[in-house]
């Protein structure tokens, strides 16, 4: 006890704008600092996976048009039924619980992942599996298909959904819910008349042919969206990843599956 009075005796008597009692003071704020923030993330993880949770069911909810301020996401949600579809096959697949996939580790992983050599979206890696969503009718039957899309635009990876009528080929809406773009330029993804383009325009003509673009000039109506002003780069990203993600890489076997009641 003696020994830590004498040193706290001798610190007191450092002078205040002294190096010694600088860094002294500096470390062990930044100690205890460190120790709040560890403990902070270690006791508030669960409160942040189930927050995470929730805010993508809220966005799978607004972009199949259901959403509504106060409503019970949680019972909304239940609406839905999610699916992991093997991405090769086309089909659904039983291998992984479809609440606790992870489809962005999946894409990480070489077991469950390929490396893409024509990779127009530039995710580098793309998973073999991916969870969808089946939004029911009271009666069960079908009524939107809510895919994950994602991509890189300018400055970061959209990671983003888009929701399909039953046919699988009339769009019904799209809506990303994690990007870095510019505010103002490519962060106009977010804008309520920009996604309100989406609605209602088709995939691919009669032929089957992918035909969605995102471009300044028009050159077919019922696959066209305006690009973005301002932020070329962004636009082309989105074109691409919707296109890459729609297209024979992507889920196109998988709706041409489900359509014909193969999946």
């Amino acid at each position: 006890m003696s020994n830590s009075n004498n040193i706290f005796t001798k610190f007191k008597e450092l002078p205040v704008d002294g190096m010694t009692k600088t860094i002294v003071v500096a470390v062990s704020l930044c100690l205890v600092c460190s120790m709040v923030v560890s403990f902070a993330a270690v006791n508030l993880k669960n409160i942040q996976e189930i927050n995470k949770a929730i805010d993508k069911q809220k966005n799978i909810l607004q972009v199949a048009g259901v959403y509504y301020e106060g409503i019970d996401v949680k019972k909304t949600f239940s609406s839905f039924e999610p699916v992991v579809v093997d991405l090769n096959k086309g089909k659904f697949t039983n291998k992984f619980n479809p609440i606790t996939f992870d489809d962005k580790a999946a894409a990480q992983d070489p077991e469950l992942s390929i490396s893409l050599n024509d990779d127009p979206a530039s995710i580098g890696r793309r998973t073999n599996f991916a969870t969808v969503y089946l939004l029911k009718k009271e009666d069960g039957s079908l009524d939107k298909i809510i895919l994950p899309i994602h991509g890189y635009g300018l400055w970061s990876t959209l990671y983003g959904f888009i929701a399909l009528e039953k046919n699988g080929n009339d769009i019904f809406g799209l809506q990303f819910y994690q990007h870095a773009e510019t505010p103002g330029l490519g962060a106009e993804v977010d804008n309520p008349k920009w996604k309100a383009q989406w609605k209602g325009k088709k995939l691919n003509n009669d032929n089957g042919e992918l035909m969605i673009t995102v471009a300044k000039t028009q050159k077919n109506k019922e696959h066209h969206i305006d690009a973005l002003a301002g932020a070329t780069l962004t636009s082309n990203g989105v074109d691409n990843l919707v296109k890459f993600w729609m297209g024979e890489s992507g889920f196109k076997k998988f709706l041409k599956n489900l359509q014909n009641g193969a999946a």
